[in-house]
């Protein structure tokens, strides 16, 4: 047995888990630690808050934590990262950001650092994944009889996140195609657009995230945490089935866009032919009336009655054969 002698600052909870009794017991920030004990067949999950700035200094004294798992643990780096060595599996994990009475669709990153004894996780925000693990664990710890495991449930929390996002864009990529494609024309570029950048993160996450999982699978076997070639190949289908989901509503809202360019491509198209038309009716009639308003001598009709009833029948008769030229042209 280890205790874990320094205090513990920026703890959001804690859980000692036995594997072999199936019971998590949960300690307080104002538990000491030198009563908390990890068994043989027992781990323990801390979960931490960054904003905390004393949880370096903690880390630095955890027992068992190599220095690349603490500099991974405290990182306020924004990329996905996945690294084995020496059956200690640490790096960054991509979440969705949670408020205090919804989750949001902003990325937030979760932090974390396992091996046989513990799981540690950090983070800056609060993030969706952790408090359905935590529940499960109150709920039924017994399923968690390695720290490989609690990793596992917060990638399917994950990916159960993904999923309800997807629902939620879909939901919404319809109400923008029922307007898209009625006879009306809207322009919902502004709407499709959020929904576009959400697809296209989520995308490039996913995609990153699969990378590095198929990576970490291929390590050596002796570097590999006990259980973790199991949870990669689970993890990595379940992983590439949501991307498939993002990929086919990405491809989707391209699409809309496409078509949305396109009708308004046409209605522009449409005004312009409009004008042009009004153009070639109305330059005869500006001719005549250029004509007759020059200021020279020996206009016709500037002399005598009914001039102005001449110029109006050559402004008609221009208008008319502007007309009949446009329509043996085939223009109208």
């Amino acid at each position: 047995m280890h205790p874990l002698a320094t205090k513990i600052p920026g703890l959001v909870w804690g859980y000692v888990i036995n594997a072999s009794s199936g019971r998590a017991t949960r300690f307080s920030p104002e538990t000491d630690p030198t009563d908390i004990r990890i068994d043989e067949g027992s781990f323990v999950w801390l979960h931490l808050n960054l904003a905390d700035a004393r949880c370096t200094a903690f880390l630095e004294n955890f027992p068992g934590l190599s220095e690349p798992a603490r500099a991974a643990l405290t990182t306020h780096e924004t990329h996905a990262a996945l690294t084995v060595d020496e059956q200690a599996f640490y790096g960054t994990l991509v979440d969705f950001q949670r408020e205090f009475d919804a989750t949001t669709r902003d990325i937030g990153w979760l932090h974390f650092a396992l091996s046989s004894g513990f799981i540690i996780t950090t983070r800056l925000q609060p993030v969706r994944s952790i408090d359905p693990v935590r529940a499960a664990i109150e709920k039924n710890a017994a399923k968690f009889r390695q720290p490989i495991q609690i990793f596992e449930a917060l990638v399917v929390e994950f990916q159960r996140g993904i999923m309800s996002v997807v629902l939620e864009l879909t939901d919404e990529l319809n109400a923008i195609e029922d307007f898209v494609y009625d006879s009306e024309l809207r322009d919902e570029r502004r709407r499709l657009a959020p929904v576009r950048r959400v697809v296209v993160r989520l995308h490039r996450h996913l995609r990153t995230v699969l990378a590095l999982m198929r990576r970490a699978a291929a390590t050596d076997d002796d570097e590999l945490p006990p259980g973790f070639e199991d949870v990669a190949e689970r993890l990595v289908n379940r992983l590439e089935a949501a991307d498939n989901d993002v990929y086919a509503l990405q491809e989707r809202a391209r699409l809309l866009h496409e078509e949305i360019d396109s009708k308004l491509s046409s209605e522009t198209n449409r005004h312009l032919y409009i004008l042009s038309l009004m153009t070639a009716f109305l330059l005869p009639p500006s001719l005549v009336t250029g004509f007759f308003g020059m200021n020279t001598s020996s206009l016709p009709f500037a002399e005598g009655i009914g001039g102005t009833l001449w110029a109006v029948g050559f402004i008609a008769v221009s208008i008319l054969a502007a007309w009949l030229i446009l329509r043996r042209a085939g223009i109208l």
